[in-house]
């Protein structure tokens, strides 16, 4: 078996054919760090764990788990090594990755239910776990799950085979890729999340918080309390039964995109036309009974699961509202239903309707440019899992 070869759809010119390698071949595995909660400190040696690892990205967080030095006695983590959860109580949780990365020395150790890969091409192996044979790989070899701790062992880990380039440099030319493509993923990741948190902060500084009736930021021209009003003066109730279709009909081609009360904006399609809610001249606001998720919808629709709310206003500018509701923090009552905190609550209104619609258009105006960068955010990651198959197909 050791003497096959292989060669990718994709590659870079001039290229030897790939050789079925062994995970062993690349990199030296370690054990991580059991330890007690007499270890645990409030600063002292981070354990890295499966938190540490956010979207195949190595991550450090204000609530790691710290230990005394004392019980730190196995060999600290480096900047290169890949960070691996070999077991895990949520089982798809299993195998995820990260090469480690900003790490100061001598600060952190790998945790029990993590191994660590230690390997001169760290961007190339780590890469080839992004590959559709790793999945596979995962998924045939992990022990447990289903309720049950799933793990992967070491031993299984270092004996896996794949197709690999014998030719150091052509690893580190493949590595080198994949990093600069994760770094221009990472930086658009990061402008996102500060978008994000322009949005978040906005939604405070322009509507008012507590007792207050005036909002801390507000656009020039406008002045005076806003008023407030009970849900009934706001807003209008549609009963969604009648637009709703169970899940068996939903079909991957439509005429009429699916809308749930889920955080995916369209979960299917249909061609059925009694059941269209007519909201592309009349847009509603979508509420998730049971999720909480707030969408604005200006498309003809037909809802899906049973906890969709629908609503409209006739007296107030829908957008300024969708953006009122963004704000609202509701109690989060688990898969119970939650659309009776909005019906209870008060909602304070600025009286001018310029202001409400000049509030929504800003607000419009960053919801468009958020949607833009987190499309440009998901093109990368579906370019990188395209090369990753075809690279090591």
């Amino acid at each position: 078996m050791s003497g096959e070869t292989k060669t990718p759809v994709l590659r870079f010119p001039d290229a030897l054919p790939w050789a079925r390698k062994r995970f062993g071949d690349f990199g030296t595995l370690r054990r991580g760090l059991t330890y007690s909660p007499a270890d645990c400190r409030a600063r002292g040696v981070r354990v890295l764990r499966s938190s540490n690892i956010d979207e195949d990205v190595f991550a450090l967080h204000e609530d790691d788990v710290f230990v005394c030095k004392q019980a730190a006695n196995i060999p600290f983590a480096k900047n290169g090594d890949i960070l691996i959860t070999s077991a895990n109580g949520s089982s798809h949780l299993v195998g995820k990755h990260a090469i480690v990365r900003g790490l100061d020395e001598q600060s952190a150790v790998h945790g029990g239910f993590m191994l660590l890969a230690e390997s001169d091409t760290p961007d190339f192996l780590n890469a080839a776990m992004g590959a559709p044979w790793y999945k596979d790989f995962v998924a045939s070899n992990m022990l447990g799950g289903n309720g049950a701790l799933g793990n992967l062992s070491k031993p299984v880990f270092e004996k896996c085979f794949f197709f690999a380039p014998s030719s150091t440099s052509e690893q580190r030319r493949i590595g080198g890729f994949f990093r600069e493509l994760d770094a221009l993923i990472a930086e658009r990741e990061k402008a996102l999340g500060k978008l994000e948190s322009l949005k978040k902060a906005m939604l405070e500084k322009m509507f008012p918080q507590g007792d207050a009736k005036v909002p801390e930021v507000r656009f020039k021209g406008f002045e005076g309390e806003w008023e407030e009003h009970d849900f009934e003066n706001v807003f209008q109730h549609i009963p969604s039964k009648h637009y709703q279709i169970p899940t068996e009909e939903y079909l991957s081609i439509g005429q009429f995109p699916v809308v749930d009360q889920g955080k995916i904006p369209i979960v299917g399609f249909t061609n059925n036309t009694e059941k269209v809610c007519r909201a592309k001249d009349n847009p509603v606001i979508v509420f998730g009974d049971h999720t909480r998720e707030i969408k604005y919808v200006d498309f003809d629709f037909v809802v899906g699961a049973d906890g969709t709310q629908l609503l409209r206003s006739s007296k107030h500018d829908l957008r300024f509202l969708y953006s009122l509701l963004a704000g609202m923090s509701l109690p989060n009552m688990g898969y119970s239903r939650h659309f009776k905190f909005l019906q209870e609550a008060v909602y304070v209104l600025p009286l001018n309707p310029s202001e409400q619609q000049a509030i929504g258009s800003f607000f419009r105006s960053l919801d468009a440019l958020l949607a833009a960068r987190r499309e440009e955010a998901e093109k990368l990651k579906q370019l990188k899992k395209a090369f990753l198959e075809r690279m090591f197909a």
